[in-house]
């Protein structure tokens, strides 16, 4: 098999990147998502920014299942009762969201080690935690409020940029090193164990386990798995059915049954199945944007 399907490519993530999104079709029936860039002024520290909607009034609820980034999110969110800002830590699980009634998120995206870098704070103690924001920005104020109370997008990011520009940020070397070694993870199939990344990097593993721990809130193991289980997902979602030997060998997984084991310890579901489930949904919903012929 040939074309962009059949081999694992790990771009960096653009904003209409539908990777670590489970069923993203099935997804796209039941909640809109939209992604903003970043200003000059933050992009250093933040991906992207966020929106998603749903209205789900007079329907069964839908739950909503992502693979996460090693990421950490600053989100403000109107669903039912809950209401206001919140840091979300690195999950290492998958995160499933239940989308009921009528509501939204907007989010911020940091980049890996970004907010550890931006704050000062150790994010390993966010690991798998949402708190209400002002426990961990204590100086955010009502700014959850204000973005909340309006509506369009870019002025929701302004107003997040106006208040990220009133910190004060230091050079951090350990952070530059972190986003280095994160986009080689990301960007460069081929690593796919740790001691190559210490290699490539000329780190020590303790060293790498400590840096991660600070500002990505999780190991460098966990990041190559996360990463390796994303592209096997994108790849299963897009088609990629034919050889899944092949497809595990391309990921770095020792064989079949262990690429299969973990895959399906995450996802819920094995990875022939996961892929009819994303193609059937991706069917549906082409049958009903192209007229038939």
């Amino acid at each position: 098999m040939s074309g962009p399907e059949s081999s694992v490519r790990r771009a960096a993530p653009a904003a209409d990147d539908r990777k670590a999104i489970l069923h993203p079709h099935e997804q796209e029936r039941y909640r809109t998502l939209e992604r903003l860039p970043t200003g000059p002024d933050v992009a250093e520290y933040i991906e992207w920014y966020w929106a998603v909607r749903w209205d789900m009034r007079g329907r069964a609820p839908y739950f909503a299942e992502v693979l996460p980034f090693p990421c950490v999110h600053l989100t403000f969110e109107r669903d039912g009762d809950r209401f206001g800002g919140f840091v979300n830590g690195v999950c290492t699980r998958k995160y499933v969201r239940e989308l009921a009634g009528r509501g939204e998120t907007f989010g911020v995206r940091f980049r890996p080690g970004g907010f550890g870098a931006f704050t000062g704070l150790d994010v390993g103690e966010l690991r798998d935690r949402a708190v209400p924001a002002v426990e961990v920005l204590p100086d955010i104020g009502d700014l959850a409020e204000r973005v909340l109370a309006t509506p369009p997008d870019p002025d929701r990011r302004r107003l997040v940029e106006d208040y990220l520009r009133t910190h004060t940020r230091r050079d951090d070397p350990n952070y530059r090193l972190v986003l280095r070694i994160a986009a080689a993870m990301t960007q460069e199939p081929e690593l796919t164990r740790v001691d190559q990344v210490t290699e490539r990097f000329g780190v020590s593993a303790r060293t790498l386990q400590r840096l991660f721990r600070r500002y990505i809130g999780a190991g460098p193991k966990w990041v190559l798995r996360r990463y390796r289980l994303q592209d096997g997902a994108d790849l299963l979602a897009r088609g990629r059915t034919a050889d899944l030997a092949a497809l595990a060998a391309d990921l770095g997984y020792f064989d079949q049954a262990h690429f299969t084991r973990e895959f399906t310890a995450e996802v819920g579901m094995a990875p022939l199945e996961y892929a009819k489930n994303s193609l059937r949904s991706r069917d549906e919903v082409t049958s009903k944007v192209l007229p038939a012929s």
